[in-house]
């Protein structure tokens, strides 16, 4: 490994892994996906997924494996089902990389690509949380930048790689791991047979072929899932979670925006290198006929956008998969923007001052942006425990039952539902209906149901405690 290589792969460990496991599950994806992890871990069901003891087919189960059979090696820890997350992620970066010295891009090139794509902040954020999106963005790196350097280059390994992303993206999430890739490619393929006037087959086909084989460890899943839940656990999955998101029809999934959604976020998507971004998109808009290269990292962030724009589930997370092409645009106008400082060496003012002291400006920004992210880590995200986290909840359920008093949740959400599985390694009694909850109080004086609500629960109920998680209000009731 040379040099810079090794310095990337250190500064990604650094950023990734540094204080990762110091604060607890954070926001509702992380509380359902570690408590899931967590049942799948215990039950010892490694087919069907469940959140607070009911089937959950939103997703494959790729990142779930993983999470689990972390548990399984490290214990039941917020570390642990970080992993796999963090891992994704710096594989990510140094395939990205890898690919770059492969398509003959000068290793100041491929680092800095690399090191925008960890230093980006909502990046950086959410490859250290619980989730299958950092799985997704992996998945999605691989088989582009394998189907790339196939057209250049075609060999087994651009295909392995190109398989093994199909197989990480489409276990990781369904439909839309394989239309993210799809997408890029059937535009790049289209854009290039009407520039060059002429349709080349293979290019085509070979993608395809591959596609069919990377979806194949996807396929045997969903046949041991169909043999466990029928036909309608393979509509949940398919169908109600996959096109169903996209079209607007599964209501329940929420995260329903305008069209507009993504256009009111750009200020803020790419942080901090979105002018960058925005400036090299501009900057090399003339030079795509000539430059297949570029024309195909802009196809990969315009093809991504527009899709998701289309989508009608729409959450700035999904904005993960075009990142690794938003950073390698980035770091090649942020190279037009050094040579132009280069030559501006002998100015007087300010111009002059920073082209003569651009090596060091830039390495104090980057070492700033590196000691941010990590105070964040060591520091910043443990005190939001303080408001954010369900262990307190937790440990008043376990005071309680440690006084004898059985306790049950009434219609648990995602997240309160997700933290006790999680941080009990077991599920509590379910309550469903009202009737369930009055039978269940008034079966005995000491039984205690908690349940969230945004007003105080009324009589026959009584309010035994009352405790906020975030701005959620949760009540520990008896009768």
């Amino acid at each position: 490994m040379s040099r810079s290589a090794s310095s990337l792969f250190l500064l990604a460990v650094l950023l990734f892994f540094f204080a990762l496991g110091n604060h607890s599950l954070q926001g509702s994806t992380e509380a359902r996906v570690a408590g899931i992890a967590m049942q799948m871990h215990v039950d010892n069901d490694w087919v069907t997924p469940r959140l607070f003891g009911v089937p959950f087919l939103e997703k494959p189960p790729l990142s779930l494996w993983l999470d689990a059979g972390a548990i399984r090696a490290f214990g039941g820890t917020p570390w642990a089902v970080r992993l796999a997350s963090a891992f994704a992620a710096l594989f990510s970066v140094m395939i990205l990389y890898a690919m770059l010295r492969k398509f003959g891009r000068p290793k100041a090139v491929a680092w800095t690509a690399g090191f925008l794509l960890i230093t980006g902040a909502s990046y950086w954020s959410n490859v250290r949380g619980v989730g299958e999106d950092s799985l997704l963005s992996l998945g999605v790196t691989m088989t582009l930048l394998a189907f790339f350097q196939g057209l250049r280059q075609s060999t087994p390994g651009n295909a392995l790689l190109f398989i093994a992303g199909i197989v990480i993206a489409t276990l990781s999430k369904g439909m839309l791991g394989l239309a993210m890739p799809g997408v890029v490619i059937f535009a790049f393929l289209l854009a290039e047979s009407l520039m060059d006037k002429r349709l080349k087959v293979g290019d085509w086909l070979r993608p395809g072929l591959l596609t069919l084989v990377g979806l194949i460890p996807l396929l045997i899943w969903l046949a041991v899932l169909y043999q466990r839940g029928g036909i309608q656990a393979l509509t949940e999955v398919l169908l109600t979670n996959s096109i169903g998101r996209f079209s607007g029809s599964f209501v329940e999934a929420g995260h329903y925006e305008p069209f507009y959604y993504y256009l009111t976020k750009l200020p803020q998507a790419f942080l901090p290198w979105n002018i960058l971004l925005y400036l090299g998109l501009w900057h090399f808009r003339k030079s795509l006929m000539a430059n297949r290269y570029l024309l195909f990292f802009t196809v990969w962030v315009v093809a991504q956008f527009a899709m998701l724009t289309l989508a009608s589930s729409k959450r700035t997370v999904y904005l993960m998969s075009l990142t690794p092409a938003a950073a390698v645009i980035a770091a090649e106008y942020g190279r037009v923007l050094y040579e132009r400082l280069m030559a501006r060496e002998g100015a007087s003012g300010l111009i002059g001052f920073i082209a003569r002291h651009r090596k060091g400006l830039i390495a104090g920004l980057g070492t700033f942006l590196v000691a941010c992210y990590l105070i964040t880590a060591q520091w910043l995200l443990p005190r939001d425990d303080r408001t954010l986290s369900f262990v307190p909840l937790v440990e008043q359920i376990q005071s309680l039952e440690g006084n004898g008093q059985q306790v049950a949740l009434f219609q648990a959400d995602e997240r309160v539902g997700g933290a006790s599985v999680f941080y009990l390694q077991r599920v509590l009694k379910g309550l469903d209906t009202e009737a369930q909850l009055h039978e269940f109080l008034k079966a005995s004086p000491s039984n205690v149901a908690v349940m969230a609500g945004d007003n105080e629960p009324v009589a026959p109920l009584k309010v035994i405690k009352t405790m906020m998680v975030g701005r959620q209000a949760y009540y520990f009731v008896g009768e």
